[in-house]
């Protein structure tokens, strides 16, 4: 890959003069690295900081943590009711946090458990009409603050990212594919040369 030049009036656009700031992600940067790694950094601190304030605001103003928040969302953006296995996938952790947050919110009485008819060892979750009541609540927060966090930016801004954004995803995920896929032949690899040792 063609090494991306340094361009000095470039690096002092993204790192003018500036009061010192607390260290994140993009401190480690150098002034010749990659334009790709420097946009890597600033999406990732910029993720940081916008979930940490998420989390903040969730525990300040409805004592929640972001995993409680995320449950009831997709158990509100799904009114039959989610199977834990169905939670699990969606939000990307184990049965066994599914399980433990489940019984938190159960028992203050924000969602209930109801058997699945065609499979007696499955059960599904709901929001109770308290956990509609308060979920509505956090919803209305949440997005206010979200939408205050990106006042930096114009709607128009805000919307052309968007689009860069979308167009960035595909890649990601092709990537995250490939990755997949050599490492799974790395591993068949290793696999077969210990099996040929053995022998």
């Amino acid at each position: 890959m063609k090494r991306e030049q340094f361009n000095p009036k470039l690096w002092r656009m993204t790192a003018p003069d500036a009061p010192p700031s607390p260290p994140d992600h993009e401190t480690r940067l150098q002034a010749h690295d990659h334009t790709a790694l420097r946009l890597w950094l600033r999406l990732l601190t910029c993720t940081s900081l916008i979930e940490a304030s998420v989390r903040q605001i969730l525990r300040d103003d409805f004592d929640s943590t972001l995993p409680r928040f995320d449950l009831l969302a997709q158990l509100d953006r799904h009114p039959q009711g989610l199977r834990m296995s169905e939670l699990s996938q969606r939000l990307m952790v184990t049965g066994g946090n599914i399980t433990a947050l489940a019984d938190q919110l159960e028992a203050e009485g924000l969602l209930r458990r109801e058997p699945v008819s065609d499979d007696r060892r499955a059960i599904r979750l709901t929001l109770s009409p308290a956990g509609q009541k308060r979920f509505a609540e956090m919803a209305a927060g949440h997005e206010r603050w979200v939408v205050s966090l990106f006042e930096g930016l114009s709607l128009d801004e805000q919307r052309q990212l968007l689009v860069l954004l979308a167009r960035l995803k595909p890649g990601l995920v092709e990537g995250k594919r490939r990755a997949a896929e050599m490492r799974s032949t790395k591993g068949r690899a290793r696999s077969t040369s210990t099996s040929r040792s053995a022998a």
